[in-house]
């Protein structure tokens, strides 16, 4: 499965609206200029997350975005299925080999727990680990 630029950029304006909970709204611009991205690509990400009910838009001089609940309640596959589609990293075939749509069916699952398992909050407090960087050869 491949996240694109939606699912990446939406995962941003989430996890910075988390990161400012309590604080009051927060606009499209200053998460734009933050992270060096496109506010009107911003623009278009957060209406979808808006009519999902993820998140409330202020409106006046001083308004922006804020979460439409707790980031403890919201997690990493509510937003990606908001902006991606359904989660499914291979479609299955009714017709495969049985072993094979067992292994397809596993990863999807997969996946899906890990996205359904990390919410806003853990998302937004994360602190790097000490994990060693993977080196890939071919």
């Amino acid at each position: 499965m491949k996240i694109s630029t939606k699912g990446r950029y939406g995962l941003t304006i989430m996890i910075e609206l988390a990161k400012n909970v309590g604080e009051g709204p927060l606009s499209l611009k200053t998460i734009a200029q933050t992270h060096d991205l496109s506010e009107h690509y911003l623009e278009q990400l957060i209406a979808p997350l808006r009519n999902a009910g993820l998140v409330k838009s202020i409106r006046g001089a001083y308004g922006g975005y804020i979460l439409a609940d707790e980031p403890v309640k919201i997690t990493a596959g509510d937003i990606i299925r908001v902006l991606e589609g359904p989660i499914s990293p291979v479609e299955v075939i009714e017709d495969e080999e049985p072993a094979k749509r067992e292994l397809w069916i596993r990863i999807r699952d997969a996946v899906k727990d890990v996205l359904d398992s990390t919410t806003l909050d853990d998302l937004a407090n994360y602190e790097g680990g000490d994990q060693e960087a993977y080196m890939f050869y071919i």
